[in-house]
Order: structure tokens, then sequence, then C-alpha cells
């Protein structure tokens, strides 16, 4: 399949600014194969009530029908199952669709074909969903260009309800300048169709991207690059007078200026750019913040943000030198640790050796995605809190199995919790 994905990407470079027209003939049973290797197995079931140990008793023949479908124009893309999981930290629920099974490989098929061909368009500030690509490189690169240009001022942007957001017609009207092939067409059509549902009824809406499906983050940022990162690139940097950046990953973007003037004039047009496409910038959440060096004697700096779940911020280094620094933002760590709690009190009558590994896997969980430099009195601050919230309801077992922090300790230095471990240093 690298070799088929190779020759897309090579007819991506040699027609660029072109539609593709032929490019679903690469998909056979082999590569229907390969995107079955890339689905989950145990993941919840769509509508049709079909996993993986039912579909895979005839997987080759399962396959092969599935390509000739696609290619016939036969498949009907099946509506996603609507259900509610808890928000993480918060009493309220999200809404989360459910493919089915089937679905679930078609998508990564179709996603497979079109992944190449974008990877050739998207820009290198893009990180969300693209193979390669991760957010702590997302927030190695915010670090280095905010202090390329002495920090400057920082539109820190919020898209209401994106994902929802997307009008069907605009997207596909932009998936046919790059891709114009009927296969491709007619099933990603399907999808956007398909509805979703929710007591045994079927809702359909003309927004939003397949709820739920591998699909829809690439053709999230297929979107996006069009309403946002060609549109910075190609319109609104030439214009400006100094120095800009921008980030972005998935739905979170950061644009930052060396000049007010010149953030001052992208704040006053980014509500009409997304307005034209059907897309609204959130007019509380979306902030203009000084972000600029501190100078002289200053102890601190005047702004931070908020960027993929770390605060920004000036501090001085060991040597007395500013940098921009990163730590958990509260809103976070507060979540983390409401779900600590909860899963604590939830699971306190298991055995204590199961518990104990569960949560090791937790905090090293943790410690992978928060443990960036000059960020250990964070993560320091989220071991000890569950060092406590386990302790706390170890204890509400019973009164015959209850004990004090002393003994808690005892029981840590022969079954040590991770300690904590800044694994991601700055670039």
């Amino acid at each position: 399949m690298s070799t088929k994905q190779r020759r897309i990407a090579e007819a991506a470079r040699k027609y660029r600014g072109e539609s593709l027209k032929s490019v679903a003939h690469h998909i056979d049973v082999e590569w229907m194969y390969c995107a079955y290797e890339l689905v989950r197995r145990d993941g919840a079931k769509g509508i049709d009530g079909v996993g993986a140990e039912e579909y895979e008793r005839n997987l080759r023949e399962n396959l092969a029908n599935l390509v000739d479908k696609l290619k016939s124009g036969t498949y009907r893309a099946p509506a996603v199952r609507r259900v509610y999981i808890p928000k993480a930290g918060s009493t309220e629920k999200r809404p989360l669709g459910i493919p089915t099974y089937e679905d679930k490989i078609l998508q990564r098929a179709v996603q497979l074909v079109l992944e190449p061909i974008y990877e050739e368009e998207f820009y290198d500030f893009s990180y969300g969903f693209r193979p390669g690509k991760s957010a702590h490189q997302a927030l190695d690169r915010l670090r280095n260009e905010s202090m390329n240009i002495g920090g400057g001022y920082i539109i820190d942007m919020d898209i209401s309800k994106y994902f929802d957001s997307i009008p069907h017609d605009k997207l596909w009207e932009i998936l046919g300048q790059r891709v114009s092939d009927g296969v491709i067409h007619r099933i990603i059509g399907k999808w956007l169709n398909a509805g979703v549902m929710e007591d045994e009824t079927i809702r359909r809406s003309e927004k939003g991207s397949p709820q739920g499906g591998v699909i829809s983050p690439l053709l999230s940022n297929v979107y996006l690059h069009e309403v946002l990162d060609e549109w910075f690139d190609q319109t609104v940097q030439p214009r400006l007078e100094g120095k800009s950046f921008m980030v972005r990953y998935a739905d979170d973007a950061v644009i930052g200026c060396e000049k007010k003037e010149d953030a001052d004039r992208i704040m006053k047009v980014l509500a009409l750019r997304f307005e034209k496409y059907g897309l609204t910038i959130h007019p509380e959440k979306t902030r203009l913040i000084d972000f600029t060096k501190p100078v002289g004697e200053s102890r601190k700096g005047k702004g931070s943000f908020t960027f993929l779940g770390f605060c920004h911020y000036w501090t001085k280094s060991r040597k007395g030198r500013w940098m921009v620094g990163r730590k958990t933002d509260s809103k976070r760590l507060s979540r983390a640790l409401k779900i600590i709690t909860r899963w604590c009190r939830e699971n306190r009558h298991r055995a204590k050796r199961e518990q104990h590994k569960e949560l090791a896997a937790k905090l090293r969980g943790h410690y992978a995605y928060y443990g960036v430099s000059l960020n250990y009195a964070g993560i320091g601050l989220f071991y000890e809190q569950v060092k406590r919230v386990w302790s706390k309801w170890l204890n509400r077992r019973s009164r015959k199995t209850s004990q004090d922090w002393q003994q808690f300790g005892e029981y840590l230095r022969n079954f040590p919790l991770p300690r904590p471990k800044i694994v991601h240093l700055f670039s």
C-alpha cells in the first residue's frame, strides 16, 4: 500500500492545483485489508450490532464485497449511533457518534487515499491528525516562534462548535478543487448525509463532519486549510508590516504578530472570514493578548494564554534570561484530578494491587503528555494529589481496612507509584 500511496502523492505533486479524477482504482482487497488492520477491534458497535469478531468470520469475503459495493455505488452509508459520554471533570455529557465496524474500515480506506494528496497541500504549521506530527511538535513550534518575535501579540482563537458547523455544500466544493473522482465523491456524500440515530430516530443535517468517523479529522483539516491556513499564508501575511506566525492543531489555532497594529487588523477581519464559510468565531473566548517580552527589571510577563492544555507564560532561565515557559493549565489539572477521583471512588473495592497497576498507568500517561521542561511542579502536584485521593477512597472501603497516612506511606514504599518525570525537553 505504501507504494500506491507514493504514486498518489507523486500525482498530487505533478498535478498541483488541479483536480485528480482517478484515485479510487487504488482501492482493492489488499488495500481494504490494510485499512481493516488499522481499525480498533474493541470499539463500540454501530447500529447493526456487528463487531470485529463477527465481521472477521468471513473477512476476505466481506472485504471483497465491500470493495465491490464501493466501486459499483451500491454501498449504503449507515447512520451513526449517538451515545452520550460524561465530559471530563463535568456533570455535562457530550455526544459521540459510533459508525458500524464495516463503515470504519471503508472510511479508513478512503482516508488512506486522500491523505497523501492533502499532505502535499497542508502547511507545516498545521499539526492535528496528520501522520508524523504531534501536539508536542506544535507546542515546540509555538514556543520557538513566540520567542523569535519577542512574544508579540497573540490571537488566541476559538471556533464555536467547529466540527458540528461545517457546511456540507462548501466542504463539497473545496474537496472538488483537488479530488473529483466519482467514486470518492459519491461515498463522501453518502457519509455526510447518513445522519445520526438516536432513540430509534434518524436525524440528518446539512452541517457537520461525519460524527465519530475516522474520515472526519481529515475532512475537517481540509476545510480549515482553505478557511484559515491558506488565507493566512497567501493573503494576510504578505500585508503585515512585522513578523508573524500561526500554529494550528485541528480547530485550536494561535496567531502571533510582532506588531500590535497587525494583530488588530487580523482581529477586525477574522470573524468575517469565518462567517463567509459558515463558521463562527467565539466573540468572548477569542482574545488578543499582549504577550510581549518583559523588559528591564520586570519580574513577570504581561500576559499568558493556553494552548493544547498548557499555559504559556514568560519566565526567567537559571542564567536570568527571559524565556517562554509552559505549565499545566489549571482547568486541565482540575479535570484530570476529577477523573482520578471518580475512578478511585468507583474502583475502591477492587484488589489494592489491581488499583495500583491501573493508577500507575494513568500517572505514566499523564507524564507522557504534561511532562515537559519547566512543568515539573505541575506534574509533581498531580502526583501528590493522586496519592491523597487514592488514600481517601481506600479508607472508605470499610472501617476494618482503614489506614492512616503513615500506613499508606509504608505501602507506597513497597509498591511505589511512578514519580514525576520530564519526558519532553525543549527543542
